[in-house]
């Protein structure tokens, strides 16, 4: 059964918690390791995503119809979506040390979420969430309690900027 968190959860998600110096090094650190197999590490996270929030699916029309994990993971398709979806992850964590051009990475996804693909702002808090999720799977040795809180932080980031671009563009839910 999906489930979506609610509204109340929504207001504690909105707010991120400034990322330490020593937590962004932390973030690109792991995220060094991960990115070496993107593409693998993108289609494990966007195949959980759409099991276990099949609802998302609904956003692709090249394969929204597909059910079997093992198909998803020979669509090209969602290969090429994964490799996306990670160089995005990719460029926030190369420039984390520069929030300003986080920010206008982030505002280019929200608004082209928001207003071209028409994606509701929920999926991203459960995308990062779910990419949160396999990265502490698969790597697991790497990520410690202080990794994960940096990771968080990081996530709760992502979430924030992109939701503050869906308001600035007059999304109505």
């Amino acid at each position: 059964m999906e489930k979506v968190q609610g509204e109340m959860e929504m207001d504690r998600w909105e707010r991120s918690e400034e990322i330490s110096d020593a937590e962004k090094r932390v973030i690109q650190e792991t995220w060094s390791r991960v990115y070496t197999n993107c593409e693998d590490v993108g289609v494990s996270i966007l195949i959980r995503f759409f099991v276990n929030f099949p609802s998302a699916k609904q956003y692709f029309s090249q394969f929204k119809h597909m059910e079997d994990p093992l198909e998803m993971e020979r669509s090209l398709q969602l290969r090429k979506h994964a490799r996306r979806v990670m160089g995005a992850v990719n460029n926030v964590v190369e420039n984390v040390n520069d929030m300003d051009k986080v920010s206008t990475i982030l505002a280019l996804v929200g608004k082209s979420h928001a207003l071209k693909h028409k994606v509701e702002p929920v999926y991203f808090k459960i995308l990062t969430g779910v990419m949160l999720e396999v990265i502490a799977e698969e790597y697991a040795n790497d990520f410690t309690p202080e990794v994960q809180r940096a990771w968080t932080k990081l996530k709760n980031l992502i979430y924030s900027h992109v939701t503050a671009t869906y308001k600035e563009v007059g999304w109505a839910q």
